[in-house]
C-alpha cells in the first residue's frame, strides 16, 4: 500500500490512515467470511454439522487450542515463537495428575503444576534474553527436552486415579457453556487487557516492531522478553490442566505435533511471524477457522493423514500471504 504525505509534511495524511485501517478491516472481514464460508459448506455436505450440539463441542475442542494460541500471539508479536508449548501442556497436565494421585490436595497440585509451566516459560526466556540462542533453536530444543521429562517421570505410562471434580475442569458446564469456553474467554479477556490496556501492550508491539528502537527508548527489552514467555508457559499450564479433566488420565504423549496448529491459527489470524503486527481479533477468527475445519473433515470422516496435509497447507498459505504483505509495505 501506497502512503500518502503531503511535501511539507512526511507523516501520512488522514486519507491514508483510513485506508490503512480500511485494510486491517477488511482483513478481519475477510476471515469472518472464510469462517462462515467452511460453517455453509460443511453444512450443505453433512447434515449432522450445523446443530446446537456439535457448535458445543467445537467450543470446547478449540478451547485448549485458543489458550495457547493467546500466549502464542503474544510470543509472535516481540518477534519471537515457542515451539516448546505442547510438550509443556504434557507435562504440566501429567505433574498435576501425578501430584493429585499421589495424595496431594487438587487445589496445592494445581498450583504446582501452574508453577511447572510458568517455569519452563522462564527457562526458555532466560536462555533466549541471556545466552542468545535464537527463539526457534532454544524452544525446538525444550520441546524435545520437556516432552523426555514428561517421559521419564511417568515411565512412559498414563497417569490415572482422580476427584470427579477434577474432570469438571475439563468436561464441566456452567449454565449450560462448557467449563473449558469461559476459561478460554477468561484468558482472551486477560490477553487483551494486557495489549491493549496497559503499557505493557505497547511494548510488546514496540518490541516486536524494531527491538533495537525499543531498547533506545528506554523498553527493558529483556524484561518484556521473559515475562511474555512466562505468559505463554502460564497458558499451556491452564490448557494442561483441562486436557487432564478431558481426558481423566495424565497422557505423557498428549498433544505430540500440536504446536503446529497454534502456529497455524495464529498466523492465520494475522499476525505476523515478523512481530510487531497482529491483532487478538484475528487470532480469536483464527482459532475459530482451525476448529470448524478439523471438526468438519471428521464429520466428513476425511483421513488423519489428509487432515495433517490440509493444516499444513493451511500454514504455509498464512505465512506466504504474511510474508507477501509484509513486502508490499516496505
Amino acid at each position: 500500500m501506497k502512503t500518502i504525505t503531503n511535501e511539507n509534511n512526511p507523516t501520512p495524511t488522514n486519507e491514508a490512515k483510513s485506508n490503512k485501517k480500511l485494510f486491517k478491516l477488511n482483513q478481519e472481514i475477510i476471515l469472518f467470511l472464510v469462517l462462515i464460508g467452511l460453517i455453509i459448506f460443511f453444512s450443505v455436505m453433512s447434515t449432522s454439522f450445523f446443530t446446537t450440539g456439535n457448535f458445543i463441542n467445537i467450543t470446547r475442542q478449540v478451547a485448549m487450542l485458543g489458550i495457547i494460541a493467546a500466549g502464542m500471539a503474544m510470543v509472535l508479536l516481540i518477534g519471537g515463537i515457542d515451539l516448546s508449548v505442547a510438550s509443556n501442556v504434557a507435562l504440566t497436565s501429567v505433574s498435576m495428575g501425578m501430584l493429585i494421585a499421589a495424595g496431594v490436595n487438587p487445589f496445592i497440585a494445581i498450583l504446582i503444576g501452574i508453577s511447572i509451566g510458568v517455569l519452563v516459560g522462564l527457562i526458555n526466556g532466560l536462555i533466549i534474553t541471556k545466552v542468545g540462542i535464537p527463539a526457534l533453536i532454544t524452544t525446538l530444543g525444550m520441546l524435545t527436552i520437556v516432552r523426555g521429562v514428561t517421559f521419564v517421570i511417568t515411565d512412559g505410562y498414563p497417569v490415572f486415579g482422580f476427584p470427579e471434580s477434577i474432570r469438571w475442569f475439563g468436561t464441566g458446564f456452567v449454565m449450560g457453556i462448557p467449563v473449558p469456553v469461559i476459561m478460554m474467554v477468561l484468558v482472551f479477556v486477560l490477553v487483551y487487557i494486557l495489549l491493549y490496556k496497559t503499557y505493557i501492550g505497547r511494548h510488546i508491539y514496540a518490541l516486536g516492531g524494531n527491538e533495537e528502537a525499543a531498547h533506545l527508548s528506554g523498553i527493558n527489552t529483556n524484561k518484556i522478553q521473559l515475562m511474555v514467555y512466562m505468559m505463554s508457559g502460564f497458558f499451556c499450564s491452564i490448557a494442561g490442566l483441562i486436557l487432564l479433566g478431558r481426558l481423566n488420565s495424565g497422557q505423557p504423549n498428549a498433544l505430540q505435533g500440536f504446536e503446529l496448529d497454534v502456529v497455524t491459527a495464529v498466523v492465520l489470524g494475522g499476525v505476523s511471524i515478523f512481530g510487531g503486527q497482529g491483532k487478538l481479533i484475528g487470532v480469536i477468527l483464527g482459532v475459530l477457522i482451525m476448529g470448524v475445519l478439523s471438526n468438519g473433515l471428521v464429520i466428513l470422516n476425511v483421513g488423519e493423514f489428509y487432515q495433517m496435509v490440509i493444516v499444513g497447507s493451511v500454514l504455509i498459505i498464512a505465512v506466504g500471504a504474511d510474508r507477501i504483505f509484509n513486502k508490499k509495505k516496505k
